[in-house]
């Protein structure tokens, strides 16, 4: 995946050790070494080790130790760490000097990005995320497009990027002709219209029952699909009536999920309806397409079936009628030529791997897809119940949304209700919330998107382990510590104080924040983000422990303490909203 390019100096200790030991390379080896990945890593024996030995000995052909010999030989390190020492076959080991890693902690809490890189140049990035279907309930599938995209355009902009959100939602097609039909039948106006906004599936299921018993309804409906497709006006004004209600229940969900998406933000599959047409002709006349088996095929280089026959992607019916390839490759093109897309992230099912791996191959056959751009489809897994097979309810169908989100606030409203009964009322309710979505959302985030994951509300929502309660709490009893220090007078240090293991180690945890939050722009992979956050939050919990702050006697130690932790605070509460999760006052 192409990373963009972030100029100047970034505080993280492996980018300013890659520049050195790669310039040692070049002088030790040659200018054609240069390049080389030093492989730097964190370290159990000093902070950072350097592995490029192994590798380089390999082309030179010689022995690792006199490799890793030429390179310390040749690596200027002394102004930002102690003596390396060569380990083992070859590895070096590096501790950094304190006084550099206090210098580097103390431009970062000046820094107002708190060391978030800014891209030589802004990339603009088109994220198709959430695409739920009108008159339909979202279900858990819906959680992970959702949540998963939502973090990655928010990375994105905090990165400098211009991020185009398109919530591609299924708002066409054939069912459309029974919901018009039954909601001309209930009444536009009337109480089971209601359920669009409430229960979506209760009333398709009404419409898809009539449907299914045939006569006159049926026969209706079908009429109606095609009368609507052609593009008469009353039946324009029913299905825009029908979307604007599905809009309003699909506004409860992302209020609920506190996640960025808008009208404004919608770009369904009707979007492209009257381009479909010259997506076919364009490509019939460029012979990409053809006709088999009466339907308008792209068969595009590298797809085969079962048979070892080329494998079609179909983009006309034998019918007449356009199915999904079509839209997505009128959705391409409109996301490059009128969007302007450098980059454009497809946050859906892994499913649809196979399909969306024909549409960027045909799209790029077309010209609609220049090399210049990348198309990236982030794959997402599935939400498993303890029985390890898809979350469902018991009666075997799909487990809605909101009862999901309704249930996570709802028990941790309980154990807020139980240990923070002094709170108002208003204040407890907001923190149940954040608790509750929150949790939710970082249990979804901190598993790699392409995996699936087990729902677990218990674990989602404890104030230990990998969760965002424990985060949510890292901050809250930072914010305390700053209260008290308020009402005692203490103020914090202009700089952090970086003295014993335990601060340095916070640091040095610190230090990573900005190039960790661009490693998830440029791969779309929040998880790393999540892991990140929980290792700085035990960094933190390691260096109270050892560090007392308030109640620490040396007024100049205490503030620079002071400092420190109000660094993590910030760095902590940035990276929860990078992931679209609130940080409560108190808990």
């Amino acid at each position: 995946m192409r990373r963009a390019h972030y100029p100047g100096r970034m505080p993280a200790p492996e980018i300013v050790l890659t520049q050195r030991f790669q310039s040692a390379f070049a002088a030790a080896f040659g200018p054609e070494h240069a390049e080389a990945d030093p492989i730097i890593r964190p370290s159990q024996f000093a902070d950072f080790q350097c592995n490029a030995a192994m590798g380089l000995a390999k082309r030179l052909g010689r022995k690792p130790r006199d490799i890793a010999a030429d390179i310390l030989a040749h690596v200027e390190l002394s102004d930002i760490a102690e003596e390396p020492q060569i380990a083992g076959p070859g590895f070096l080991n590096i501790r950094l000097r304190t006084d550099w890693v206090a210098a580097q902690a103390a431009e970062l809490a000046a820094d107002p990005r708190l060391g978030a890189p800014v891209p030589e140049r802004a990339e603009t990035v088109v994220v198709d995320y959430s695409a739920p279907n009108v008159a339909k309930e979202m279900h858990v599938g819906h959680l992970r497009t959702t949540v998963v995209g939502d973090s990655i355009v928010r990375t994105l902009e905090k990165l400098g990027h211009a991020v185009v959100r398109q919530n591609h939602i299924g708002d066409w097609g054939t069912p459309f002709g029974m919901l018009i039909e039954h909601l001309l039948e209930v009444g536009e106006d009337g109480p089971e219209a209601e359920l669009l906004k409430t229960d979506p599936n209760a009333f398709y299921q009404a419409a898809r029952a009539k449907f299914d018993g045939g006569g006159d309804f049926a026969e209706r409906a079908r009429r109606r699909v095609a009368t609507l497709q052609s593009g008469d006006a009353e039946s324009l004004r029913i299905w825009t009536n029908l979307v604007d209600l599905s809009k309003q229940y699909f506004h409860r969900i992302y209020d609920m999920l506190d996640v960025t998406l808008t009208d404004e933000h919608l770009a369904g599959e009707s979007t492209y309806n009257d381009q479909l047409e010259s997506v076919c002709e364009d490509l019939e006349a460029d012979g990409i397409a053809r006709i088999s088996d009466g339907a308008l095929c792209v068969f595009p280089e590298g797809f085969t079936g079962r048979d070892e026959q080329p494998l079609p992607l179909i983009i006309r019916k034998s019918d007449g009628g356009y199915g999904y390839a079509t839209t997505d490759l009128a959705a391409i093109r409109h996301r490059v030529r009128d969007l302007g897309a450098d980059r454009i992230a497809y946050v859906v099912g892994t499913a649809q791997e196979l399909h969306f791996r024909m549409v960027f191959t045909t799209a790029s056959e077309a010209g609609w897809l220049p090399e210049s751009v990348e198309p990236t489809h982030v794959k997402i897994g599935s939400v498993l119940g303890e029985d390890g097979k898809i979350l469902r309810t018991r009666s075997g169908a799909s487990l809605r949304l909101m009862a999901l989100l309704e249930e996570a606030v709802a028990t941790a409203r309980t154990v807020i209700d139980e240990l923070r009964p002094d709170l108002p009322e208003a204040e407890r309710e907001q923190i149940a919330h954040d608790i509750g979505i929150g949790g939710v959302k970082y249990a979804d985030l901190s598993t790699a998107h392409d995996s699936d994951y087990t729902f677990d509300l218990d674990r989602m929502l404890a104030l230990t382990g990998n969760t965002a309660p424990y985060l949510q709490y890292a901050v809250a009893r930072i914010r305390s510590i700053g209260r008290r220090a308020a009402a005692e007078g203490v103020t914090a240090a202009e700089a952090p104080l970086v003295a014993n293991d335990a601060e340095r180690a916070l640091a040095l945890q610190l230090l990573e924040f900005g190039p960790t939050l661009a490693a998830v722009g440029a791969e779309y992979e929040p998880h790393r983000l999540c892991a990140y956050l929980f290792s700085l939050a035990q960094a933190f919990t390691a260096f109270y422990d050892a560090s007392p702050i308030l109640k620490e006697a040396d007024a100049e130690v205490r503030a620079g303490r002071l400092a420190l932790a109000e660094l993590t605070e910030r760095v902590l509460v940035e990276g929860l909203d990078a992931l679209g999760v609130n940080a409560p006052q108190q808990m």
